[in-house]
């Protein structure tokens, strides 16, 4: 069933038939977008939705449909309050998630920042690594005993990993000038080696992890981005798929845009998509760095998989948030 999934592929879709009655996902970023769409598409098959996000009162209203239609098949939607520029407030929601001591069959870690402007998290990180990456880090790690056989961690990732390899010696741009689609590639590049890393060392109890792509999509992600660098992009995309006998770039909607999160945690087989890279509803392949690809092509880097650069990254994120895992 699941070949026939691909860029098009809506959440519904790829849920189509599936029961999720009994199982209990943490979907993090549910006040918009994306996060949104995967709690209601999970819910709506029975499954206990448990959605984290930093404006609780947001994530009510964003939410409020999707929680009914999940009450009338089944399943549920609660909140969490989450912050993941502060690890306090990571550190207070793992330990309240831990206290209730209920496993967690899937873990999608869908929110994150995308192109901010130059600042710093609570803890004094660059904003897009520490929220996108390390918030992450810290909240999946601590809440891994609630994992158990046959279970799975999805990470949010982008092709916008391409924009750059993570760079240990300098996270915050201490040394460099900051750019901020290089610190999204950056943070983006650390999500989908933070899945290999987890994948390495959960792998022999059963437990996978993976990252995935969602595509172009219009939601509150890009609203940090300048306009006249996205026309610029769209422009040079666009004229890209001109030159191969293509038309326009088209956005993918929200529905289609989660799906590969949902056929990534529900769907595929834990073995085809542990420790890889997931878009459009499959496993992408690896392109050589020294190969120019468009912007919209699939595929990803081999440093993004690379499993040095994942145990190099893991050490440096112990290091920076000061906790081991």
């Amino acid at each position: 069933m699941a070949e026939n999934f691909g860029a098009t592929s809506t959440t519904d879709e790829v849920l189509a038939g599936v029961n999720l009655h009994g199982k209990r996902i943490l979907v993090t970023g549910v006040s918009a977008g994306l996060g949104v769409e995967t709690a209601r598409s999970l819910a709506a098959r029975g499954a206990s939705v448990i959605g984290a996000a930093r404006d609780l009162q947001k994530a009510r209203h964003a939410t409020a449909a999707a929680t009914r239609e999940a009450a009338a098949a089944g399943g549920s939607i609660e909140l969490i309050s989450l912050d993941l520029a502060s690890l306090a407030s990571v550190r207070a929601c793992a330990d309240k998630l831990l206290a209730q001591g209920k496993q967690f069959d899937i873990v999608i870690a869908n929110a994150g920042v995308m192109a901010t402007p130059f600042g710093k998290t609570a803890d004094g990180f660059e904003t897009q690594f520490g929220t996108n990456h390390l918030g992450h880090f810290v909240l999946v790690n601590r809440v891994a005993s609630l994992i158990p056989s046959g279970g799975r961690v999805v990470m949010l990732a982008s092709s916008g990993h391409r924009f750059a390899n993570v760079d240990l010696d300098d996270p915050g741009f201490v040394r460099g000038p900051y750019d901020p689609f290089v610190a999204y590639g950056r943070s983006k590049t650390a999500n989908i080696l933070f899945a290999v890393g987890f994948d390495q060392r959960h792998r022999a109890r059963g437990v996978r992890a993976t990252a995935v792509h969602p595509g172009g999509i219009r939601t509150e992600l890009g609203r940090h981005m300048d306009e006249g660098r996205m026309t610029a992009l769209l422009e040079t995309i666009n004229t890209q798929l001109a030159a191969e006998g293509k038309g326009p770039f088209q956005y993918k909607t929200i529905a289609q845009g989660a799906a590969t999160s949902v056929w990534a945690g529900a769907v595929a087989s834990a073995e085809e998509v542990g420790a890889r890279y997931c878009e459009n509803c499959h496993v992408s392949q690896i392109v050589a760095d020294d190969v120019v690809i468009t912007p919209i092509s699939e595929g990803v880097r081999g440093y993004a998989l690379d499993g040095e650069n994942a145990r190099a990254l893991w050490s440096k994120s112990e290091e920076m948030v000061g906790e081991s895992f």
